[in-house]
Protein backbone atom coordinates (compact mmCIF):
# COMPACT_ATOMS: atom_id res chain seq x y z
CA UNK A 1 0.00 0.00 0.00
CA UNK A 2 1.63 3.81 -0.52
CA UNK A 3 0.75 6.82 1.25
CA UNK A 4 0.87 9.62 -0.70
CA UNK A 5 3.79 7.66 -2.88
CA UNK A 6 5.38 6.26 -0.31
CA UNK A 7 5.77 2.63 0.17
CA UNK A 8 4.15 1.62 3.36
CA UNK A 9 7.91 -0.38 4.43
CA UNK A 10 9.60 2.14 3.44
CA UNK A 11 7.55 4.65 6.57
CA UNK A 12 8.35 1.64 8.52
CA UNK A 13 11.90 1.75 8.39
CA UNK A 14 11.79 5.43 8.36
CA UNK A 15 10.11 5.30 11.46
CA UNK A 16 12.52 2.15 12.84
CA UNK A 17 15.89 4.42 12.28
CA UNK A 18 14.09 7.45 13.89
CA UNK A 19 13.62 4.87 16.83
CA UNK A 20 17.28 3.90 16.67
CA UNK A 21 18.69 7.01 16.64
CA UNK A 22 16.48 8.17 19.29
CA UNK A 23 17.74 5.46 21.52
CA UNK A 24 21.16 5.76 21.13
CA UNK A 25 21.02 9.24 21.84
CA UNK A 26 23.77 10.16 24.59
CA UNK A 27 23.09 10.42 27.67
CA UNK A 28 20.86 12.59 29.33
CA UNK A 29 20.50 15.76 31.44
CA UNK A 30 23.49 17.19 32.71
CA UNK A 31 25.79 14.38 29.97
CA UNK A 32 28.77 15.40 28.87
CA UNK A 33 28.52 17.72 25.45
CA UNK A 34 24.64 18.36 26.20
CA UNK A 35 25.00 21.98 25.89
CA UNK A 36 22.98 24.69 28.15
CA UNK A 37 23.35 24.12 32.26
CA UNK A 38 22.79 20.91 32.93
CA UNK A 39 21.10 20.18 29.76
CA UNK A 40 18.29 22.75 30.10
CA UNK A 41 18.40 24.87 26.99
CA UNK A 42 20.11 22.83 24.77
CA UNK A 43 20.07 23.58 21.16
CA UNK A 44 19.30 21.22 18.09
CA UNK A 45 20.99 17.75 19.11
CA UNK A 46 21.47 18.63 22.58
CA UNK A 47 19.75 16.94 25.37
CA UNK A 48 16.33 18.82 24.63
CA UNK A 49 15.39 15.42 23.28
CA UNK A 50 15.47 16.55 19.42
CA UNK A 51 18.02 14.64 17.50
CA UNK A 52 20.55 16.97 15.00
CA UNK A 53 19.42 17.34 11.68
CA UNK A 54 22.69 17.07 9.04
CA UNK A 55 21.47 19.07 6.17
CA UNK A 56 24.38 17.33 3.93
CA UNK A 57 22.87 14.31 5.05
CA UNK A 58 19.19 15.06 4.22
CA UNK A 59 20.41 16.26 0.92
CA UNK A 60 22.69 13.21 0.40
CA UNK A 61 19.60 10.44 1.07
CA UNK A 62 16.83 13.05 -0.44
CA UNK A 63 19.36 12.59 -4.35
CA UNK A 64 20.10 8.69 -4.04
CA UNK A 65 16.30 8.47 -3.57
CA UNK A 66 15.75 10.13 -6.71
CA UNK A 67 18.49 8.58 -8.54
CA UNK A 68 17.19 5.16 -6.92
CA UNK A 69 13.66 5.65 -8.20
CA UNK A 70 14.98 6.44 -11.96
CA UNK A 71 17.48 3.63 -11.75
CA UNK A 72 14.23 1.59 -10.83
CA UNK A 73 12.42 2.84 -13.30
CA UNK A 74 14.97 2.18 -16.02
CA UNK A 75 15.72 -1.19 -14.94
CA UNK A 76 11.64 -1.46 -15.31
CA UNK A 77 11.64 -0.30 -18.96
CA UNK A 78 14.31 -2.22 -20.46
CA UNK A 79 13.09 -5.75 -18.01
CA UNK A 80 9.65 -5.07 -20.04
CA UNK A 81 11.14 -4.22 -23.38
CA UNK A 82 13.38 -8.12 -23.02
CA UNK A 83 10.05 -9.70 -22.82
CA UNK A 84 9.74 -10.27 -19.02
CA UNK A 85 6.06 -11.43 -18.00
CA UNK A 86 6.65 -10.05 -14.16
CA UNK A 87 6.88 -6.74 -15.27
CA UNK A 88 3.41 -5.25 -16.90
CA UNK A 89 3.36 -2.02 -18.95
CA UNK A 90 1.50 -0.49 -15.93
CA UNK A 91 4.26 -1.17 -13.78
CA UNK A 92 6.23 0.32 -16.45
CA UNK A 93 4.23 3.37 -16.81
CA UNK A 94 3.94 4.03 -13.11
CA UNK A 95 7.77 3.80 -11.83
CA UNK A 96 8.54 6.17 -15.00
CA UNK A 97 5.86 8.67 -13.96
CA UNK A 98 7.07 8.39 -10.02
CA UNK A 99 10.87 9.11 -11.29
CA UNK A 100 9.57 11.93 -13.34
CA UNK A 101 7.56 13.44 -10.57
CA UNK A 102 10.81 13.14 -8.30
CA UNK A 103 13.21 14.39 -10.09
CA UNK A 104 10.89 17.86 -11.37
CA UNK A 105 10.70 18.14 -7.44
CA UNK A 106 14.27 17.48 -7.19
CA UNK A 107 14.59 20.48 -9.62
CA UNK A 108 12.02 22.57 -7.57
CA UNK A 109 13.36 22.15 -4.79
CA UNK A 110 17.07 23.08 -6.40
CA UNK A 111 15.31 26.36 -8.04
CA UNK A 112 14.64 27.52 -4.41
CA UNK A 113 17.79 26.99 -2.79
CA UNK A 114 19.57 29.25 -5.82
CA UNK A 115 16.81 31.86 -5.73
CA UNK A 116 17.77 31.46 -1.36
CA UNK A 117 21.46 32.02 -2.15
CA UNK A 118 20.97 35.26 -4.55
CA UNK A 119 18.44 36.46 -1.85
CA UNK A 120 21.05 36.19 0.99
CA UNK A 121 24.10 37.23 -1.69
CA UNK A 122 22.17 40.72 -2.98
CA UNK A 123 21.21 41.99 0.92
CA UNK A 124 22.43 44.69 2.26
CA UNK A 125 24.89 44.95 4.77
Amino acid sequence: MDVGGIDRSRILSMMEQMKAAAQQKPGGVGAPGAGGVGGVGAGPGGAGGVPKADFADALKNSLQAVSNSQNQADAMGQAFALGDDKVSLSDVMISMQKASINFQATVQVRNKLVAAYHDIMNMQV
